[in-house]
């Protein structure tokens, strides 16, 4: 009963979270992008930033609460719970952004293969435009620091994210690095899965293009028979129901 009203809360809170993770990259991303800014929109920045991450951190503790095994739920969903802890510290506050992909992953765990395909490439560019703006807030303003716009950051985390890593720009703090190290193991994953999709979609295109046309697959072959099945099922079924004349 607890896990069916987790999965309802779930599901219910899921668009709401998916609209308040945007708005948290949006309240996040202006001030990277706008230093002079005025004042007092930085500060209502920074009061959405809080409040957008306290209702993260409600709705984690209402999945807790619904949650059956309690323990169980805290070991299976501890990135979770890292996300919404970790970024307290200065040094790691660029693990906010991380919050926001989470939810919004929520979306892809029922996708077929070429939905899931699309979203992984989705997710990969906003992985690079958010890592972008976190190694930018990370080393604007530090005096060795060598990425000081966003087009700097963004080349950066491109080059960073593909592996190839010119060298031409690194990050010199340590939250900057942290940022990098966290976009390297994520990109090889993401990398990987889109050329490993793409590969095995081109792949079973050309075997459909060498096949034969007419030539049926065991697929094919079991569904039909599977519908022969039925339909014989079906005779029967009428059959037995026929009045019968008595002799």
């Amino acid at each position: 009963m607890s896990e069916r009203r987790l999965r309802a809360w779930e599901h219910a809170t899921a668009y709401p979270l998916t609209g308040l993770s945007l708005l948290f990259i949006a309240v996040y991303a202006w001030p990277v992008l706008d230093p002079g800014m005025d004042s007092t929109w930085r500060n209502v920045c920074q009061l959405g930033d809080v409040l957008i991450w306290a209702l993260f951190c409600i709705e984690y503790l209402v999945r807790l609460r619904l949650a059956g095994n309690k323990h169980r739920f805290v070991r299976t969903h501890w990135f979770d719970l890292a996300v919404l802890i970790l970024p307290v510290l200065r040094p790691l506050r660029a693990l906010r952004l991380l919050n926001a992909l989470r939810v919004l992953n929520r979306h892809a765990v029922a996708w077929t293969r070429g939905r899931l395909a699309i979203y992984v490439i989705c997710a990969t560019g906003l992985i690079v435009l958010m890592a972008a703006l976190a190694v930018l807030d990370a080393e604007r303003g530090h005096p060795n620091g060598r990425i000081q716009t966003y087009p700097e950051a963004l080349w950066w985390a491109v080059c960073t994210i593909t592996t190839v890593g010119y060298g031409d720009l690194y990050p010199e703090t340590t939250e900057g690095r942290l940022v990098a190290v966290a976009l390297m193991v994520g990109g090889l994953g993401l990398i990987g899965f889109t050329t490993g999709t793409l590969a095995s979609w081109m792949v079973e295109r050309l075997s459909d293009a060498d096949r034969p046309a007419g030539t049926a697959t065991r697929a094919d072959i079991a569904l039909l028979l599977h519908e022969i099945r039925k339909l014989r099922a079906e005779v029967d079924t009428l059959k037995s129901r026929q009045p019968t004349d008595d002799p």
